[in-house]
């Protein structure tokens, strides 16, 4: 891509405060972006060829919104954590395998989407996001939900084509989780924790593709209740 080009788009965001620049085979994160960090609200540099976040990514302060899909980023930097405006970043199809140790200090957080990377364990950082709605880990290489899964605050859980053969009762303990999806895994019905149906908020709990079929979750413990929560959600959209 042209100097010419780039130098177009950077004006223009200086303007609107959003930077968008998505399949144009890019292989660094701009330099130029540095002059805008106090003004950029949103940057998507989907579908690119990217693989390092630089370290000044701290410096945009009033940053709502990231987007680096389909790029090829194998970790992130601490200074992403830095970010206290952030609420939405997408990171789904590159290679990361956990996160940075201080990740739970992007206290603005709603919506994580880590989708098509190569976790092999739901990140325990997540457990300090406070404000987080939406949590994508769809695609992952993850075996299990551990005891930790109790802390994670998000509304919905998206674990779909994952490992998953083992289930933490203790999800049933997630504070405001109306919605888990654990289509296309490796569950047994004996490995799925009756209490998910008879004592948690869970009102929408995807499971196709598992190793059962669906009418046989009838037949569980707890199955009227989850049926109440189910049907009363279904009815508040109808």
């Amino acid at each position: 891509m042209g100097n010419s080009a780039l130098k177009a788009h950077i004006e223009t965001a200086q303007k609107t405060g959003v930077f968008q620049l998505t399949d144009k085979g890019l292989v660094e994160f701009p330099e130029d972006l540095q002059r805008l960090s106090a003004n950029l609200r949103t940057i998507n540099l989907s579908s690119n060829k990217i693989d390092v976040l630089p370290p000044w990514m701290g410096k945009f302060g009033v940053l709502k919104s990231l987007s680096m899909n389909n790029n090829r980023l194998g970790k992130l930097p601490d200074e992403l954590c830095r970010l206290k405006k952030l609420e939405t970043l997408h990171l789904s199809a590159n290679q990361i395998s956990r996160l940075p140790a201080d990740f739970g200090q992007l206290s603005a957080l709603k919506t994580l989407n880590l989708s098509g990377n190569q976790l092999r364990a739901m990140p325990p950082e997540l457990c300090s996001l406070r404000h987080l709605d939406v949590v994508d880990l769809s695609k992952n290489k993850i075996q299990s939900i551990s005891d930790e899964v109790a802390g994670v605050q998000a509304i919905e859980i998206n674990l779909n084509q994952n490992q998953i053969s083992l289930i933490s009762a203790q999800v049933s303990r997630c504070p405001r989780l109306k919605v888990l999806r654990l289509e296309e895994n490796c569950l047994e019905l004996s490995m799925l924790p009756h209490c998910i149906l008879s004592d948690s908020q869970i009102s929408l709990l995807a499971v196709e593709g598992n190793l059962f079929e669906i009418k046989m979750l009838r037949d569980l413990e707890g199955f009227d209740k989850y049926m109440e929560r189910f049907t009363a959600t279904r009815k508040k959209f109808v």
